[in-house]
This record gives structure tokens, sequence and C-alpha cells, in this order.
């Protein structure tokens, strides 16, 4: 009766020891939840940056055509600001439904 109690204790302190380790392992501050969830975190970051790289990319190319094509800047003054050349007419038409 003596030596089976000793033998189970002798199981149950090192399965304990390794329990308490695999729990860390798993759900403690640097354990294997914690670097998914970084890489995730580090995947939407990196996504992150790829669209604004796009998004610079586009940027840097319409300040070039505002710098290099007269054209450009002509339509975007046309456009946003309703500006026009000397003795030219303007003709406006009331929109469909009115």
């Amino acid at each position: 009766m003596q030596k089976i109690r000793i033998t189970r204790r002798m199981y149950l302190i090192p399965a304990g020891c390794l329990a308490f380790i695999l729990f860390f392992t798993v759900f403690g501050e640097q354990g294997l939840l914690r670097i998914y969830e970084m890489r995730q975190e580090k995947q939407r970051i990196d996504d992150r940056v790829a669209q604004l790289k796009e998004e610079n990319d586009s940027l840097r190319t319409e300040i070039d055509a505002l710098h290099n094509d007269r054209y450009q800047l002509e339509r975007i003054a046309r456009k946003d600001l309703g500006l026009v050349m000397p003795n030219e007419v303007i003709y406006q038409f009331p929109a469909k439904g009115k």
C-alpha cells in the first residue's frame, strides 16, 4: 500500500510541473497565443504600409504631372476652380429632371 502511494506521487509531481510549464508556454505573456496575435498584427501593419506606399506613389505621380504637364494643371483649374481662358464662352445647361 505504501509503495503504491509513493509511485503515484512520483508521477504527480512531474505531471504537475509539466502542466504548469505547458500552461505558460501556451497562455503566458510570450506564449504561443501571444506570438500568433503578434504575427497577425504584423501582417495588418505590413498590409497598411503597402497600401500607404501605393498611395504615396500615386500622389508623387500627380505632383509630378502638376509640375511638368501644363494640360493637367489646366484641366484641374477648369474642373475644380471653374476658370476659363480669355474669350471663351461657357454654356451651362440645367440638370435633367428639374
